[in-house]
């Protein structure tokens, strides 16, 4: 049982050294949201921090509803985008990790 414990603690500890890493890793990697077929599109990192926002210049005269529908859709798009990305990076992390009763949902 002693070498179960210890076991544990060691692949507990290099999880958390890999989710450390993971999590400096997501935060260099960009995603990019559209709407509007391209129209509007919102760069951000897996960090959720928004790099960059691009409106097409047709949109400039457009009614001011529309654009700003465009730009929640393409804000939305990166998000989901982000998450897919995360939980992609993350998957790999906890798999061979055995603990009993404790079940890491990501």
């Amino acid at each position: 049982m002693k070498g179960g414990i210890g076991n544990m603690m060691r692949q507990a500890q290099k999880m958390q050294e890999d989710m450390q890493k993971a999590q400096e890793e997501l935060a260099s990697i960009e995603v990019t949201g559209s709407a509007g077929g391209d129209m509007v599109t919102v760069t951000m990192t897996c960090r959720h921090d928004v790099r960059k926002v691009t409106i097409d210049d047709s949109l400039m005269g457009d009614d001011k509803e529309v654009l700003e529908d465009l730009i929640a859709a393409a804000l939305n798009d990166a998000v989901r985008k982000v998450e897919k990305t995360t939980q992609e990076k993350m998957s790999g992390l906890t798999a061979g990790l055995n603990i009993p009763g404790l079940n890491l949902p990501l």
